[in-house]
């Protein structure tokens, strides 16, 4: 391991991402701070803090073990995750008073959800999966394979229920299969099926007594697609949260009056504004110039996973960071669309803001992985995103698998 560590290319370290988290996180914890108000702000800001501390760490961690070492446990991590997803239905579950268990608390210890870790092992372990049947990807059976290890833990996470976190999952797996290389002879008839199904199916969701949405799922949707229609007031969530962005116009009210406590503002009557709805503490406070900022940054955090992913010296460093700038793009973009009711109401973290430790644990994670396949040693020449002809070399993980 310490030979290991001495080869790394320690100049190209990624300094400049992990800045830009940290400033990220930062702003995160001032929002936080602002959406709890007198009573609960400081104790959520040093969670927040907590959190970044803890992560940054995890990160320093992360950025010394090589990820071929990490990703020959992808199995364990794999049952691990799964066992905990469904874990939340036994005594272990709690719901933290949401009235639906997503969370484990083990003693003492703070509650987490293990949706957030499942993410990050599903990106490992269909990284794996890819990297071992590279030389088979044409075929029918290796996207089974990949859809069923996806599938097995969406269907975990909607026993939840937990909606947003499995199409996540679904999302990263979708980016990972055209990333792979997968023949268009086997994805284009799947497309042309795909398109109509889905269409039938976005229809057949919007039916009363559907046997797919449960019935707050339904009623959230039916709302959302149907304002006027709203006689419990579902959309009033996203409303406020619409009035609260728009409120902060083009600088936003703490550039005005320098912040103060959050009592005086339109968000501080949004429940879980220091979580799902953060944006709309962001979007008052800072207004449409800082949302800007902050979508910038965000969009500096992806695009480094992408040029990470595409000077990657193996393939399998290349899947891992693909699939971590597709579940920071998917959860960026469902959050803001929620809070602007772009999205039907549904709950999902804005990565490195939203209060949580779970999801911030689970980000810094992918940084992390990140932050080493940066510094690996240079082994072949080869760059961009298809597979095909590319990573001859044989990659040391101890996982047999055969079609």
């Amino acid at each position: 391991m310490i030979k290991r560590i001495k080869r790394y290319d320690w100049k190209k370290y990624n300094f400049s991402l992990l800045l830009v988290v940290i400033a990220v996180c930062l702003i995160g914890t001032f929002c936080v701070k602002l959406a709890g108000g007198e009573k609960m702000g400081m104790a959520l800001m040093k969670g927040q803090i907590t959190g970044i501390i803890l992560g940054l760490f995890i990160i320093a961690i992360l950025s010394l073990i090589d990820y071929h070492f990490i990703c020959n446990f992808a199995p364990v991590y794999y049952v691990i995750g799964l066992f905990l997803t469904l874990a939340t239905h036994t005594a272990l579950g709690t719901d933290n008073g949401t009235g639906v268990n997503r969370w484990i608390q083990l003693g003492p210890l703070p509650s987490f959800q293990p949706v957030e870790l499942m993410k990050i092992i599903l990106i490992i372990t269909l990284a794996t999966l890819y990297t071992k049947l590279k030389n088979k990807v044409d075929r029918i059976s290796t996207l089974l394979i990949i859809v069923i290890t996806t599938m097995l833990p969406v269907v975990a996470i909607l026993t939840q229920p937990d909606l947003s976190s499995s199409l996540v999952a679904v999302f990263i797996m979708i980016v990972l299969v055209f990333a792979a290389g997968t023949a268009y002879k086997i994805l284009t008839p799947i497309i042309a099926l795909g398109i109509p199904l889905s269409l039938v199916m976005f229809w057949y969701v919007q039916q009363p007594n559907n046997v797919i949405l449960r019935g707050y799922q339904y009623k959230r949707i039916h709302a959302w697609l149907h304002p006027d229609d709203d006689p419990d007031d579902l959309n009033w969530q996203q409303n406020k949260c619409i009035s609260a962005i728009a409120s902060g116009k083009l600088y936003g009210k703490f550039i005005q009056d320098g912040g103060g406590d959050g009592a005086s503002r339109s968000y501080s009557t949004i429940s879980v504004n220091e979580s799902d709805f953060i944006w709309s503490v962001v979007g008052e406070e800072f207004g449409f110039l800082g949302c800007c900022l902050i979508l910038l940054l965000f969009a500096v955090i992806i695009f480094k996973c992408f040029t990470v992913a595409k000077k990657a010296q193996d393939f399998l460093g290349r899947m891992i960071a693909l699939g971590v700038a597709a579940m920071f793009m998917f959860q960026i973009f469902a959050n803001i669309c929620v809070a602007t009711r772009l999205f039907p109401n549904t709950g999902l973290p804005l990565p490195f803001i939203s209060n949580g430790l779970s999801s911030m644990i689970s980000s810094m994670i992918g940084i992390g992985l990140v932050m080493n396949i940066g510094i690996q040693p240079a082994r072949t020449s080869n760059s961009g995103f298809t597979m095909r002809g590319d990573y001859d070399r044989d990659i040391d993980i101890d996982i047999d698998l055969e079609l």
